[in-house]
């Protein structure tokens, strides 16, 4: 009964005071409103479970060399699957593109190659047909196909399109399956064919697949990765040469291609919404502090007919969390449009695919929590004090009391808190930006201006040799280099800016021994014709580039890049020494014999994989060591994108099968590399910009009130001879006093903010002087500005009208 009447008493007094209701509601939607957007994000990709049954039992199994996640080759695989004694079942799969053809021109499409059963394992539901079948893992029987939903209507939507075929790579596919829309639309592939091992790739040198795995009931993850190790263990010894050193790990399938930089700013920018909705919590309980010290008469009145302090107090938390629900209910649908921008931005990839990007009851439940948790800490301390007034002293004409002055410690108190935390955001914002001012002023090493990039995936079924699929390739870049308005067109496996093409174990002859495994190390491979330099602009800074002449019958050359030089041969001269390569056979998914590769030249760094590390690199001539999947570069002479067509027909001239994917200008690569680094920052500024405002609010607020109540003091002051400059410099003199002390205290906390950003920073410190002094300066002038309002009107004051009315 004395709730309902709480209610209905606070709905009236709101009611009454519309304009502060509005602003203590749209205060609180801000802070609930980022902070339902990001926990959303960070609850569908960090904490809900996977979309598929018992996701729990789903596990991917890597095999680990010195604390790094390796591929699986097909022989360690398969003997995974013989050993293992904890798995109901263990599939392996590849990523794989074909070249579709269709009515136009061919175009292609990114597939998968998965052991018969996939799906089946993993719980994916089919709106058609079924999954593959054992039988149809095998060499002869493979030619059938499973297809997105997505796919499926694009072909036009046929619901009897099972037993029908599809050409890939020139090779028909019989449907046997689609999926049912959602869930599997969002995955990299539009077809999954079965993947077949032939018995040249039963080896254990090539590392080349992806292995998932469902446990058994009951079996931990722990129990999983001591029978993993025991299995590597076994494999190491039977196979000393290839696995020595290897181990397996078993892992959960949630968020196991996410990287740890994204999960880490993902909590981060909650931290920064919680900070925001902090800082709104004490804008609104100096809000309500204020009002408060406007109706001590009011509470006066009520304590001398009867109301207790316990009544008070209850009273003034329940309009409290009244306004509280109004903020959260406007909240939750700014939740819903923040969260709508953040999806239309955030870059491709980032985000797992299984993410479900929906406000959801757990979110809503937080959401609540939230809204009344900020109810509750802001309306504590103001029904506090209005509990505590004495009625013989606030009844009093222009009466005051010690509480007033408690409670405007409290008001600056808060203050200087906000001013606190949006230090420590602002640095936060101050430390991306840094960073991606240092990411723009890299020396990537190339020269991103008028070159167009593409990616050509030859036919898997040819089989070709090493030698045709040289020559195949050779006739391609020799026919775009031929195109009108083309200067420069080379073929590489791995682009630049997007890293190498293959990781490779080396020695350097008389510095190792490769018959040991520990001797060798590791470095970026690259196979690359003899234009490449020059289409994408590289330096060389020693000995000289390939060319034609470094063919498949001439001596193996190779070229290595600085990083190579600085990390392996540590200061001794480079041009001339041999490295041992195990020879990569092309299409085979296997390795061949040991070669020696003898290094002609040394060409600056080229950014890749991440632009805040380097990696050593060696590049060899594509004629010397062909693969069936190029990315070709070609630079022109005018505009690049408006080339696509011309460079296309030049193509096609070749191989009018072929599809050109991936069409982009390397400005474009540039761009999409630093997209994640920018969108954080964006995010995080977004933030930052909030609370800015809000501290910049809470200050022009409590200097305001300040003004209010002591318009005497000041009309006093006037009286006497201050000047209406003596009374503005006191003024701003206390605003900024506060501001002080809270950026004192922010910088500590920006600090340990920076701690916590270091994993995501490239060339900035955690105590970033030069971005602290700036955020530390915009902080200041937000708050001179806004105490300068308050000071104007202090100034404004008639000394004989405020002392007339005290």
């Amino acid at each position: 009964m004395n709730l309902l009447r709480n209610l209905r008493f606070s709905l009236r007094v709101l009611r009454k005071n519309p304009t502060f209701t509005l602003a203590v509601a749209l205060t609180l939607a801000l802070g609930i409103g980022a902070t339902t957007a990001i926990y959303t994000v960070v609850y569908a990709t960090l904490i809900a479970k996977m979309p598929y049954p018992q996701p729990d039992q789903l596990v991917m199994v890597w095999l680990r060399i010195q604390d790094h996640r390796n591929g699986v080759s097909a022989g360690d695989y398969t003997d995974w699957v013989q050993q293992s004694h904890v798995f109901q079942d263990l599939k392996a799969f590849n990523g794989a593109s074909f070249n579709m053809a269709g009515k136009g021109q061919p175009e292609m499409v990114q597939a998968q190659f998965a052991t018969p059963g996939m799906y089946r394992m993993m719980g994916v539901p089919f709106i058609l047909g079924r999954d593959i079948l054992p039988e149809e893992g095998v060499d002869g029987k493979d030619h059938v196909a499973i297809l997105t939903n997505r796919l499926w209507k694009r072909l036009g939507a046929d619901p009897n399109i099972l037993g029908k075929t599809i050409t890939l790579d020139q090779k028909p596919y019989t449907v046997v399956g689609v999926w049912a829309a959602g869930q599997p639309d969002k995955l990299g592939w539009d077809v999954t064919v079965p993947l077949v091992f032939t018995q040249a790739q039963l080896n254990h040198d090539f590392h080349w697949l992806n292995v998932m795995g469902r446990l058994k009931p009951g079996v931990t993850l722990q129990q999983a990765n001591a029978d993993m190790r025991a299995v590597a263990a076994h494999i190491e010894q039977a196979n000393p040469k290839s696995n020595h050193g290897y181990s397996a790990t078993v892992e959960p399938l949630q968020n196991d291609f996410m990287d740890d930089n994204t999960k880490q700013a993902l909590w981060l920018m909650l931290g920064a919404v919680g900070f925001v909705l902090l800082i709104a919590c004490a804008n609104i309980a100096n809000l309500l502090l204020s009002r408060g010290a406007t109706r001590q008469r009011e509470v006066a009145i009520r304590s001398a007919v009867g109301a207790s302090k316990h009544d008070i107090f209850v009273q003034f938390v329940t309009e409290s969390v009244v306004l509280a629900a109004v903020g959260g209910a406007l909240g939750i649908a700014l939740g819903y449009a923040f969260l709508r921008g953040f999806i239309a931005v955030v870059p491709q990839d980032t985000l797992p695919s299984e993410a479900n990007l929906q406000l959801s009851m757990p979110v809503l439940l937080v959401s609540i929590a939230a809204t009344t948790l900020a109810g509750l800490l802001a309306g504590c301390a103001p029904a506090w004090y209005a509990s505590r007034v004495d009625p013989a002293d606030a009844l009093k004409e222009g009466g005051r009391s010690g509480s007033s002055r408690v409670r405007h410690r409290l008001r600056q108190a808060l203050v200087v808190g906000e001013f606190a935390l949006a230090l420590a955001l602002l640095a936060g914002a101050g430390l991306l930006m840094h960073n991606f001012w240092n990411l723009n002023k890299v020396d990537l090493g190339v020269k991103v201006d008028h070159v167009l990039t593409f990616e050509l995936p030859m036919n898997k079924d040819l089989n070709w040799p090493a030698e045709k699929i040289a020559s195949y390739y050779q006739q391609i870049v020799r026919s775009v280099q031929s195109a009108p308005g083309v200067e420069n067109a080379s073929a590489v496996v791995g682009l630049p800016l997007e890293g190498a093409g293959f990781g490779m174990d080396f020695t350097i002859e008389g510095l190792g021994d490769y018959s040991d495994p520990s001797q060798r190390r590791n470095t970026g491979l690259q196979m690359i014709t003899p234009d490449y330099f020059k289409t994408f602009g590289i330096r060389m800074t020693r000995g000289r580039t390939f060319t034609d002449a470094d063919n498949a019958q001439s001596p193996r050359v190779a070229m290595v890049n600085e990083k190579f030089v600085q990390q392996f041969l540590q200061g001794k001269e480079p041009v001339g020494r041999r490295v041992n390569v195990k020879e990569i056979l092309p299409g085979a998914q296997q390795l061949g014999p040991l070669q020696q590769w003898e290094i002609v030249g040394v060409f600056h760094d080229v950014r890749g994989g991440g632009w805040d590390h380097q990696r050593p690199e060696v590049d060899m001539p594509f004629a010397q060591s062909p693969w069936t999947d190029v990315n070709m570069g070609v630079r022109t002479a005018g505009d690049p994108a408006a080339m696509t067509k011309t460079i296309a027909a030049a193509v096609h001239a070749v191989d009018p099968t072929l599809a050109l994917a991936y069409v982009k200008t390397l400005e474009e690569v540039r761009d999409d590399d630093l997209a994640g680094d920018r969108f954080g920052l964006v995010l995080f500024g977004f933030f930052a910009a909030i609370a800015l405002a809000l501290a910049a609010i809470g200050i022009y607020g409590v200097m305001a009130f300040s003004v209010g109540q002591r318009s005497h003091e000041i009309g006093l002051r006037m009286a006497l001879g201050a000047s209406r400059g003596n009374v503005v410099r006191m003024v701003m003199r206390e605003g900024l006093a506060l501001a002080g002390i809270g950026l004192v205290l922010g910088w500590v906390g920006a600090y340990f903010v920076g701690r916590a950003m270091q994993s995501m920073l490239f060339g900035v410190a955690a105590l970033d002087v030069s971005a602290f002094c700036a955020v530390g300066l915009m902080l200041m002038i937000a708050a001179l500005v806004a105490c300068y309002f308050p000071a104007r009107r202090a100034a404004a004051i008639e000394p004989m009208q405020a002392l007339r009315t005290e």
